[in-house]
């Protein structure tokens, strides 16, 4: 399978879950991976001593996306050693443990918003500075400037509010919902497509970080398909929208969500 223009894709958040089941999937069909962590760097290695092993090629790079110098630091590092993006996979994201909108500190607010919202945003302005047929070629240089593929990690939780849970949550994947739509309208005639995954119930780690380690198989009963999703699932999503199977789809929200 032909992928973009240029063939490096980053992914934040890429050393579990739904980042790692996407970086295993491009690398196996042609993409040079970056792969981003903040603090588990064993995760990160492993997975690219995995790929690598399989006839993948990737790298790591850690950043904090909470953070917008470690952010600029991390795309430096890609330039350095990957070259023009193709594709960025905004998929890093926190969750935190069940509480009522009453009973939220500002501290997790900040956090919540600043992870999973402006880190988001951080990253799709440096990705569209470097991919934009307009801007990329005349501020980076040669091989920029040849488009590419967003795709930000949204969440089912931005349409189901997720009450007595995380309304905060579900608060930032909806903000992510409106960046993608209007971003995906401000750089359409720059050759970038931006689009979103809402992912449903899906077994991965998030759940136990947040509290719930059982979350899943609890819920999914909710669920029409009832089972939940599998981050390979998600990660078949991704590719297909940064893939010319997708040439013509952008500012879409793409539900991996068993119907829910």
């Amino acid at each position: 399978m032909s992928v973009a223009l240029s063939s490096n894709m980053l992914i934040t958040g890429g050393g579990r879950g739904i980042g790692a089941a996407t970086a295993r999937l491009a690398a196996a069909r042609g993409w040079r991976v970056a792969i981003n962590y903040t603090s588990n760097a064993a995760a990160a290695e492993s997975l690219v001593t995995e790929i690598k092993c399989t006839g993948g090629d990737a790298i790591t790079v850690q950043a904090d996306v909470a953070d917008e110098a470690q952010i600029l630091r991390m795309f430096r590092t890609v330039d350095e050693q990957l070259g023009p993006l193709g594709a960025l996979v905004n998929n890093a994201g926190v969750v935190d443990v069940p509480a009522d909108v009453a009973d939220m500190s500002v501290a997790r607010l900040q956090r919540m918003f600043n992870i999973n919202v402006i880190g988001s945003f951080v990253c799709a302005r440096e990705a569209v500075r470097r991919m934009s047929t307009v801007r990329g070629a005349p501020n980076f240089g040669p091989g920029y400037g040849q488009g590419g593929a967003i795709v930000n990690l949204s969440s089912a939780a931005s349409r189901l509010g997720s009450p007595h849970q995380y309304v905060d949550y579900a608060a930032a994947k909806g903000a992510i919902d409106a960046m993608t739509i209007g971003l995906a309208k401000e750089v359409a005639n720059e050759g970038i497509r931006v689009n979103a995954v809402r992912p449903g119930l899906i077994e991965t780690d998030i759940h136990a970080s947040g509290g719930l380690p059982d979350r899943v198989r609890e819920l999914a009963h909710l669920v029409p398909m009832q089972r939940g999703g599998t981050a390979q699932e998600v990660a078949q999503a991704i590719l297909w929208l940064t893939s010319p199977e997708a040439s013509y789809t952008t500012m879409s929200l793409l539900d991996v969500s068993g119907g829910r």
